[in-house]
Protein backbone atom coordinates (compact mmCIF):
# COMPACT_ATOMS: atom_id res chain seq x y z
CA UNK A 1 0.00 0.00 0.00
CA UNK A 2 1.59 3.36 -0.90
CA UNK A 3 0.35 6.87 0.56
CA UNK A 4 -0.19 9.96 -1.44
CA UNK A 5 1.91 11.56 1.03
CA UNK A 6 3.58 8.77 1.68
CA UNK A 7 6.85 10.00 3.16
CA UNK A 8 6.66 13.88 4.53
CA UNK A 9 9.76 16.45 5.42
CA UNK A 10 8.05 18.86 7.15
CA UNK A 11 9.68 21.87 8.34
CA UNK A 12 9.38 23.00 12.11
CA UNK A 13 10.16 26.27 11.65
CA UNK A 14 6.98 26.40 8.94
CA UNK A 15 8.48 27.22 5.71
CA UNK A 16 6.00 27.56 2.27
CA UNK A 17 6.07 28.52 -0.98
CA UNK A 18 3.67 28.55 -3.70
CA UNK A 19 4.34 25.74 -6.79
CA UNK A 20 5.48 28.05 -9.19
CA UNK A 21 7.28 30.67 -6.35
CA UNK A 22 10.43 32.55 -5.45
CA UNK A 23 11.15 30.33 -2.63
CA UNK A 24 9.80 29.92 0.54
CA UNK A 25 8.36 31.79 2.84
CA UNK A 26 7.84 31.60 6.66
CA UNK A 27 4.27 30.71 7.90
CA UNK A 28 4.49 29.78 11.50
CA UNK A 29 3.45 26.20 11.32
CA UNK A 30 4.29 22.76 9.60
CA UNK A 31 4.57 22.69 6.02
CA UNK A 32 4.60 19.63 3.14
CA UNK A 33 7.94 20.52 1.30
CA UNK A 34 9.38 17.29 0.15
CA UNK A 35 7.02 13.56 -1.32
CA UNK A 36 8.75 10.49 -1.59
CA UNK A 37 6.83 7.15 -2.84
CA UNK A 38 7.68 4.28 -1.21
CA UNK A 39 7.97 1.22 -3.23
CA UNK A 40 5.72 -0.99 -3.65
CA UNK A 41 6.19 -5.09 -1.94
CA UNK A 42 4.23 -7.84 -2.51
CA UNK A 43 2.91 -8.01 1.49
CA UNK A 44 -0.26 -6.76 3.02
CA UNK A 45 1.57 -3.30 4.30
CA UNK A 46 4.67 -0.96 3.04
CA UNK A 47 8.21 -2.89 3.77
CA UNK A 48 9.47 -0.85 6.91
CA UNK A 49 13.12 0.56 6.48
CA UNK A 50 15.45 1.97 8.77
CA UNK A 51 15.77 5.53 8.60
CA UNK A 52 19.62 5.20 8.26
CA UNK A 53 19.03 3.16 5.12
CA UNK A 54 18.16 6.00 3.35
CA UNK A 55 21.48 7.43 4.37
CA UNK A 56 20.74 11.29 4.09
CA UNK A 57 18.27 11.04 1.12
CA UNK A 58 15.42 13.07 2.86
CA UNK A 59 17.83 16.07 3.76
CA UNK A 60 19.09 15.93 -0.22
CA UNK A 61 15.67 15.69 -1.01
CA UNK A 62 14.93 18.82 1.14
CA UNK A 63 17.82 20.47 -0.53
CA UNK A 64 17.09 19.60 -4.03
CA UNK A 65 13.80 20.86 -3.25
CA UNK A 66 15.04 24.00 -2.78
CA UNK A 67 16.77 24.39 -5.70
CA UNK A 68 14.64 23.11 -7.69
CA UNK A 69 12.47 25.73 -6.69
CA UNK A 70 14.90 28.70 -6.94
CA UNK A 71 15.76 27.11 -10.84
CA UNK A 72 11.91 27.48 -11.37
CA UNK A 73 11.60 31.00 -10.23
CA UNK A 74 14.53 31.46 -13.18
CA UNK A 75 12.23 30.72 -15.83
CA UNK A 76 8.43 31.43 -13.89
CA UNK A 77 7.33 33.13 -17.19
CA UNK A 78 6.05 29.38 -18.59
CA UNK A 79 5.11 28.28 -14.97
CA UNK A 80 1.28 26.29 -15.11
CA UNK A 81 -0.95 28.25 -12.19
CA UNK A 82 -2.25 24.90 -10.38
CA UNK A 83 -5.30 27.40 -9.62
CA UNK A 84 -6.21 26.83 -12.91
CA UNK A 85 -6.36 23.61 -12.88
CA UNK A 86 -9.19 21.87 -12.46
CA UNK A 87 -10.39 17.80 -11.17
CA UNK A 88 -10.96 15.17 -13.13
CA UNK A 89 -13.83 14.16 -10.99
CA UNK A 90 -15.67 14.58 -7.75
CA UNK A 91 -16.02 12.22 -4.93
CA UNK A 92 -19.24 14.44 -2.92
CA UNK A 93 -22.29 14.12 -1.62
CA UNK A 94 -24.51 16.94 -3.40
CA UNK A 95 -27.43 16.30 -0.48
CA UNK A 96 -28.15 17.62 2.67
CA UNK A 97 -26.75 15.10 5.79
CA UNK A 98 -29.24 15.87 8.73
CA UNK A 99 -27.01 16.01 11.90
CA UNK A 100 -29.35 17.06 14.08
CA UNK A 101 -33.19 18.05 14.35
CA UNK A 102 -35.26 20.58 16.31
CA UNK A 103 -39.52 21.39 16.62
CA UNK A 104 -40.91 24.60 16.71
CA UNK A 105 -44.23 23.69 17.65
CA UNK A 106 -45.55 27.52 17.86
CA UNK A 107 -44.59 27.99 14.50
CA UNK A 108 -45.46 24.51 13.53
CA UNK A 109 -41.74 23.98 11.90
CA UNK A 110 -39.01 21.88 11.90
CA UNK A 111 -35.46 22.61 11.83
CA UNK A 112 -32.66 20.87 10.88
CA UNK A 113 -28.48 20.96 10.87
CA UNK A 114 -26.92 19.92 7.54
CA UNK A 115 -23.21 18.52 8.70
CA UNK A 116 -22.45 18.10 4.93
CA UNK A 117 -23.23 21.27 2.90
CA UNK A 118 -23.28 23.41 5.66
CA UNK A 119 -26.97 24.46 6.54
CA UNK A 120 -29.74 24.94 8.36
CA UNK A 121 -32.62 24.05 6.62
CA UNK A 122 -36.40 25.26 7.89
CA UNK A 123 -39.27 22.92 7.11
CA UNK A 124 -43.31 23.01 7.32
CA UNK A 125 -43.52 20.16 10.65
CA UNK A 126 -46.21 18.06 8.27
CA UNK A 127 -44.65 17.91 5.11
CA UNK A 128 -43.71 14.60 4.18
CA UNK A 129 -41.46 13.62 1.08
CA UNK A 130 -43.75 11.75 -1.28
CA UNK A 131 -41.50 8.02 -2.59
CA UNK A 132 -41.40 9.22 -6.26
CA UNK A 133 -40.05 12.87 -5.17
CA UNK A 134 -36.30 13.56 -5.53
CA UNK A 135 -36.36 15.83 -2.10
CA UNK A 136 -38.64 18.24 -0.08
CA UNK A 137 -37.75 21.76 -0.93
CA UNK A 138 -37.19 23.82 2.58
CA UNK A 139 -38.88 26.85 3.47
CA UNK A 140 -35.57 28.38 4.13
CA UNK A 141 -32.24 27.96 4.45
CA UNK A 142 -29.10 29.50 6.00
CA UNK A 143 -25.87 29.15 4.16
CA UNK A 144 -22.87 30.65 3.27
CA UNK A 145 -19.07 32.59 4.38
CA UNK A 146 -21.13 34.84 6.66
CA UNK A 147 -23.64 32.85 8.79
CA UNK A 148 -20.44 31.03 10.25
CA UNK A 149 -22.24 27.81 9.64
CA UNK A 150 -19.63 24.77 9.42
CA UNK A 151 -20.19 21.18 10.73
CA UNK A 152 -23.21 21.62 12.70
CA UNK A 153 -23.90 19.06 15.50
CA UNK A 154 -26.20 20.69 18.19
CA UNK A 155 -29.50 22.71 17.77
CA UNK A 156 -31.77 24.07 20.25
CA UNK A 157 -35.12 26.55 19.29
CA UNK A 158 -35.90 29.25 21.73
CA UNK A 159 -39.53 28.23 22.42
CA UNK A 160 -40.69 31.98 22.75
CA UNK A 161 -38.94 33.85 20.02
CA UNK A 162 -38.24 30.89 17.69
CA UNK A 163 -34.51 32.01 17.03
CA UNK A 164 -32.15 29.30 16.52
CA UNK A 165 -29.27 28.15 18.43
CA UNK A 166 -26.10 26.20 16.58
CA UNK A 167 -23.18 24.54 17.35
CA UNK A 168 -20.43 24.57 15.52
CA UNK A 169 -17.92 21.11 16.08
CA UNK A 170 -14.93 20.52 14.20
CA UNK A 171 -14.15 24.49 13.06
CA UNK A 172 -15.16 27.79 13.73
CA UNK A 173 -15.27 27.28 17.33
CA UNK A 174 -18.37 29.71 17.27
CA UNK A 175 -22.25 29.16 18.90
CA UNK A 176 -24.44 31.14 16.52
CA UNK A 177 -27.65 32.20 17.32
CA UNK A 178 -30.23 33.91 14.39
CA UNK A 179 -33.11 35.09 14.35
CA UNK A 180 -36.17 32.80 13.84
CA UNK A 181 -36.74 34.54 9.55
CA UNK A 182 -33.23 34.50 8.94
CA UNK A 183 -32.42 33.36 5.78
CA UNK A 184 -30.20 33.26 2.88
CA UNK A 185 -26.46 33.92 3.72
CA UNK A 186 -26.58 36.28 6.73
CA UNK A 187 -24.39 37.08 9.82
CA UNK A 188 -25.79 35.57 13.21
CA UNK A 189 -27.82 37.49 14.96
CA UNK A 190 -25.48 37.19 18.40
CA UNK A 191 -22.05 35.11 18.11
CA UNK A 192 -20.40 32.90 21.12
CA UNK A 193 -17.14 32.09 21.42
CA UNK A 194 -16.64 28.59 22.30
CA UNK A 195 -14.09 26.09 23.68
CA UNK A 196 -13.00 23.96 20.64
CA UNK A 197 -14.86 21.11 19.98
CA UNK A 198 -18.29 22.02 20.96
CA UNK A 199 -20.98 19.38 20.38
CA UNK A 200 -24.26 19.39 22.08
CA UNK A 201 -26.29 22.17 23.58
CA UNK A 202 -28.73 22.11 26.07
CA UNK A 203 -30.94 25.76 28.09
CA UNK A 204 -32.52 25.77 31.20
CA UNK A 205 -34.99 28.42 30.47
CA UNK A 206 -36.00 28.84 34.54
CA UNK A 207 -32.42 29.69 35.41
CA UNK A 208 -31.35 30.69 31.76
CA UNK A 209 -28.25 29.01 31.37
CA UNK A 210 -27.08 26.86 28.15
CA UNK A 211 -25.05 23.82 28.92
CA UNK A 212 -22.76 22.52 26.17
CA UNK A 213 -20.67 19.55 25.89
CA UNK A 214 -17.14 19.50 24.51
CA UNK A 215 -16.39 15.85 22.73
CA UNK A 216 -12.41 16.64 22.38
CA UNK A 217 -11.73 17.73 25.79
CA UNK A 218 -14.32 15.46 27.56
CA UNK A 219 -15.99 18.21 29.37
CA UNK A 220 -19.19 20.15 29.58
CA UNK A 221 -19.56 24.16 30.07
CA UNK A 222 -22.05 26.00 31.26
CA UNK A 223 -23.32 29.74 29.73
CA UNK A 224 -25.63 32.01 30.44
CA UNK A 225 -28.71 31.98 28.04
CA UNK A 226 -27.75 35.28 26.33
CA UNK A 227 -23.78 35.22 26.52
CA UNK A 228 -22.32 36.86 23.94
CA UNK A 229 -18.64 37.26 21.99
CA UNK A 230 -15.51 36.56 24.60
CA UNK A 231 -17.76 36.01 27.81
CA UNK A 232 -16.67 33.47 30.05
CA UNK A 233 -18.67 30.11 31.02
CA UNK A 234 -20.41 30.38 34.70
CA UNK A 235 -19.50 26.52 35.37
CA UNK A 236 -17.05 24.35 34.21
CA UNK A 237 -17.48 19.94 34.48
CA UNK A 238 -13.95 18.50 34.02
CA UNK A 239 -11.95 15.49 35.56
CA UNK A 240 -11.63 11.98 35.82
CA UNK A 241 -14.54 11.35 38.44
CA UNK A 242 -16.81 13.30 36.24
CA UNK A 243 -17.49 9.88 33.83
CA UNK A 244 -17.10 12.59 31.00
CA UNK A 245 -14.66 10.67 27.76
CA UNK A 246 -16.08 12.20 24.44
CA UNK A 247 -19.63 13.31 25.61
CA UNK A 248 -21.67 14.03 22.79
CA UNK A 249 -25.74 14.56 23.00
CA UNK A 250 -26.91 16.88 26.07
CA UNK A 251 -30.45 16.92 27.60
CA UNK A 252 -31.66 18.44 30.53
CA UNK A 253 -34.62 16.91 33.11
CA UNK A 254 -35.61 20.54 34.62
CA UNK A 255 -38.32 18.98 36.48
CA UNK A 256 -35.69 16.52 38.75
CA UNK A 257 -32.48 19.29 38.28
CA UNK A 258 -30.52 16.57 36.35
CA UNK A 259 -28.49 16.92 33.53
CA UNK A 260 -28.14 13.35 31.11
CA UNK A 261 -24.86 13.08 28.67
CA UNK A 262 -24.06 10.74 25.90
CA UNK A 263 -20.52 9.41 25.96
CA UNK A 264 -18.88 7.84 23.19
CA UNK A 265 -15.90 6.60 25.85
CA UNK A 266 -12.54 8.19 24.61
CA UNK A 267 -10.63 10.42 27.28
CA UNK A 268 -7.81 11.58 28.28
CA UNK A 269 -6.32 12.93 31.94
CA UNK A 270 -5.62 16.72 31.97
CA UNK A 271 -3.06 17.89 33.97
CA UNK A 272 -2.69 20.94 36.17
CA UNK A 273 -1.35 23.58 35.19
CA UNK A 274 1.86 24.69 35.74
CA UNK A 275 2.49 27.25 38.51
CA UNK A 276 1.90 30.71 37.32
CA UNK A 277 -0.41 29.83 34.15
CA UNK A 278 -3.55 30.49 33.68
CA UNK A 279 -6.78 29.92 31.88
CA UNK A 280 -8.09 31.22 28.80
CA UNK A 281 -11.03 32.80 30.68
CA UNK A 282 -12.47 31.69 34.04
CA UNK A 283 -13.95 27.89 34.05
CA UNK A 284 -12.62 27.53 30.20
CA UNK A 285 -11.43 23.22 29.84
CA UNK A 286 -7.61 22.34 30.31
CA UNK A 287 -7.18 21.45 26.20
CA UNK A 288 -5.17 19.27 24.77
CA UNK A 289 -1.79 20.68 25.36
CA UNK A 290 -2.65 19.72 28.94
CA UNK A 291 -3.20 16.42 28.38
CA UNK A 292 -0.90 12.99 30.30
CA UNK A 293 0.98 11.13 27.93
CA UNK A 294 -0.01 7.76 28.33
CA UNK A 295 -3.57 8.70 30.14
CA UNK A 296 -5.53 8.04 26.96
CA UNK A 297 -8.38 5.14 27.12
CA UNK A 298 -11.63 3.97 25.85
CA UNK A 299 -14.22 3.21 27.98
CA UNK A 300 -17.55 1.95 27.22
CA UNK A 301 -20.29 4.00 25.81
CA UNK A 302 -22.37 5.48 28.51
CA UNK A 303 -24.94 8.05 29.44
CA UNK A 304 -23.86 9.94 32.59
CA UNK A 305 -26.67 11.80 35.08
CA UNK A 306 -25.31 14.97 36.77
CA UNK A 307 -27.22 17.66 39.08
CA UNK A 308 -27.72 20.73 36.86
CA UNK A 309 -25.49 22.96 38.69
CA UNK A 310 -22.84 20.36 38.89
CA UNK A 311 -19.03 21.84 38.72
CA UNK A 312 -15.52 20.92 38.77
CA UNK A 313 -14.11 17.20 39.36
CA UNK A 314 -17.89 16.11 40.11
CA UNK A 315 -18.58 12.44 40.01
CA UNK A 316 -21.89 11.82 38.20
CA UNK A 317 -25.57 10.72 40.28
CA UNK A 318 -25.93 7.32 38.37
CA UNK A 319 -24.19 6.00 34.94
CA UNK A 320 -26.12 3.87 32.26
CA UNK A 321 -23.98 1.79 30.87
CA UNK A 322 -23.26 -2.42 29.60
CA UNK A 323 -23.88 -4.29 27.05
CA UNK A 324 -27.74 -4.73 27.96
CA UNK A 325 -27.74 -1.10 27.14
CA UNK A 326 -27.29 -1.81 23.48
CA UNK A 327 -25.17 2.01 23.30
CA UNK A 328 -22.97 1.99 20.00
CA UNK A 329 -22.34 5.97 19.68
CA UNK A 330 -24.87 7.08 21.37
CA UNK A 331 -25.18 10.19 20.41
CA UNK A 332 -28.15 13.09 20.13
CA UNK A 333 -30.66 12.78 23.60
CA UNK A 334 -34.35 14.36 24.24
CA UNK A 335 -36.07 13.64 27.62
CA UNK A 336 -39.89 13.58 27.80
CA UNK A 337 -40.62 15.17 31.61
CA UNK A 338 -44.19 14.11 31.33
CA UNK A 339 -43.30 10.37 31.27
CA UNK A 340 -40.31 10.52 32.79
CA UNK A 341 -37.83 9.10 29.91
CA UNK A 342 -35.00 9.45 28.08
CA UNK A 343 -34.78 9.40 24.12
CA UNK A 344 -31.51 7.86 22.91
CA UNK A 345 -30.07 8.03 18.89
CA UNK A 346 -28.34 5.34 18.88
CA UNK A 347 -25.87 6.24 15.99
CA UNK A 348 -24.32 3.00 14.81
CA UNK A 349 -26.99 0.39 16.22
CA UNK A 350 -29.58 2.25 13.77
CA UNK A 351 -31.87 3.00 16.35
CA UNK A 352 -34.05 5.03 18.74
CA UNK A 353 -33.78 3.67 22.24
CA UNK A 354 -35.97 4.75 25.20
CA UNK A 355 -35.02 4.54 29.21
CA UNK A 356 -36.87 6.03 32.16
CA UNK A 357 -34.82 8.85 33.64
CA UNK A 358 -34.69 6.77 36.59
CA UNK A 359 -32.62 4.33 35.11
CA UNK A 360 -28.45 3.19 36.32
CA UNK A 361 -26.12 0.68 35.78
CA UNK A 362 -26.39 -2.32 32.99
CA UNK A 363 -30.28 -1.83 32.09
CA UNK A 364 -32.02 -3.00 28.45
CA UNK A 365 -34.19 -0.12 27.09
CA UNK A 366 -37.95 0.01 27.81
CA UNK A 367 -38.52 0.22 24.59
CA UNK A 368 -36.70 0.67 21.10
CA UNK A 369 -37.28 1.98 17.58
CA UNK A 370 -35.18 -0.29 14.73
CA UNK A 371 -35.46 -2.47 11.62
CA UNK A 372 -35.70 -2.00 8.41
CA UNK A 373 -39.06 -0.45 8.12
CA UNK A 374 -38.22 2.63 10.56
CA UNK A 375 -35.55 3.73 7.87
CA UNK A 376 -33.22 5.06 10.23
CA UNK A 377 -29.68 4.99 9.06
CA UNK A 378 -27.14 6.09 11.52
CA UNK A 379 -29.44 8.71 13.47
CA UNK A 380 -27.38 11.18 15.47
CA UNK A 381 -30.13 13.59 16.42
CA UNK A 382 -33.66 12.92 18.27
CA UNK A 383 -36.09 15.38 19.43
CA UNK A 384 -39.11 15.37 21.10
CA UNK A 385 -42.28 16.90 20.20
CA UNK A 386 -44.50 16.48 23.06
CA UNK A 387 -46.97 18.97 22.04
CA UNK A 388 -48.21 16.55 19.00
CA UNK A 389 -46.58 13.31 20.40
CA UNK A 390 -44.21 12.72 18.24
CA UNK A 391 -40.34 11.82 18.15
CA UNK A 392 -38.12 12.89 15.64
CA UNK A 393 -34.98 11.48 14.57
CA UNK A 394 -31.92 13.05 12.40
CA UNK A 395 -30.37 10.59 10.22
CA UNK A 396 -26.88 11.12 8.75
CA UNK A 397 -26.84 8.20 6.33
CA UNK A 398 -29.62 8.47 4.36
CA UNK A 399 -30.63 12.13 3.72
CA UNK A 400 -33.28 11.98 6.05
CA UNK A 401 -35.33 12.90 9.10
CA UNK A 402 -38.10 10.74 10.21
CA UNK A 403 -40.87 11.05 12.74
CA UNK A 404 -43.00 8.05 14.83
CA UNK A 405 -45.59 8.20 17.45
CA UNK A 406 -44.09 9.33 20.65
CA UNK A 407 -44.93 5.56 22.17
CA UNK A 408 -43.60 3.57 18.70
CA UNK A 409 -41.85 0.34 19.54
CA UNK A 410 -40.30 -2.32 17.35
CA UNK A 411 -39.93 -1.96 13.82
CA UNK A 412 -42.47 0.39 12.94
CA UNK A 413 -42.61 2.87 9.73
CA UNK A 414 -42.21 6.56 10.35
CA UNK A 415 -45.45 8.71 10.26
CA UNK A 416 -43.59 10.71 7.63
CA UNK A 417 -40.05 11.04 6.32
CA UNK A 418 -38.35 14.50 4.97
CA UNK A 419 -35.47 14.11 2.63
CA UNK A 420 -32.98 15.97 1.00
CA UNK A 421 -32.32 13.55 -1.93
CA UNK A 422 -33.51 10.41 -3.89
CA UNK A 423 -34.85 7.72 -1.50
CA UNK A 424 -32.10 5.14 -3.79
CA UNK A 425 -29.30 7.36 -3.20
CA UNK A 426 -26.92 6.63 0.09
CA UNK A 427 -25.17 9.28 2.16
CA UNK A 428 -21.54 9.16 1.66
CA UNK A 429 -20.55 10.09 4.96
CA UNK A 430 -17.68 12.25 4.38
CA UNK A 431 -17.28 14.49 7.22
CA UNK A 432 -14.41 16.48 7.47
CA UNK A 433 -11.79 14.59 5.51
CA UNK A 434 -8.22 14.72 6.55
CA UNK A 435 -5.05 13.59 4.56
CA UNK A 436 -6.50 10.87 2.20
CA UNK A 437 -4.38 7.13 1.25
CA UNK A 438 -4.40 5.27 -1.98
CA UNK A 439 -4.75 1.32 -1.74
CA UNK A 440 -2.68 0.50 -4.77
CA UNK A 441 -3.38 -3.41 -4.00
CA UNK A 442 -7.01 -2.83 -3.80
CA UNK A 443 -7.55 0.27 -5.82
CA UNK A 444 -9.19 2.06 -2.79
CA UNK A 445 -9.34 5.52 -1.66
CA UNK A 446 -8.94 5.61 2.38
CA UNK A 447 -10.49 8.74 3.39
CA UNK A 448 -10.25 9.06 7.63
CA UNK A 449 -13.15 11.89 8.30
Amino acid sequence: MMGVAASLMLSGGGLSGSPGGSGLRATGGPQLVSIQPIPETDGAMCEWLPASSEGGTLYAALLQRQQDRAATAASSAGTREYADLKPIRWIRDPYAAYSSVAVDPINNEVVMTDENLFQILVYDRTANTPPSAKMTEPKRILAGLHTKIEFQCGLYIDPKTGDIFAVNNDTVDTLVIFDRNAKGNVPPTRELYTPHGTFGIAVDEASEEMFLTLQHDSAMVVFRKYATKDEAPLRLLQGDKTGLADPHGIALDSKNGWIFISNHGAVSSRRPLAQGQEREKANWPLERAQALPGSGRSLPPSIIVHDMKAAGDTPPLRVIQGPKTQFNWPTGLAVDEQRGEIYVANDMGNSILVFNVTDSGDVAPKRMIKGPKTNLASPTGVWVDLKNNEVWAANFMNHSATVYPLNASGDVAPLRMIRSGPLDEPALGIGNPHPVAYDTKREQILVPN
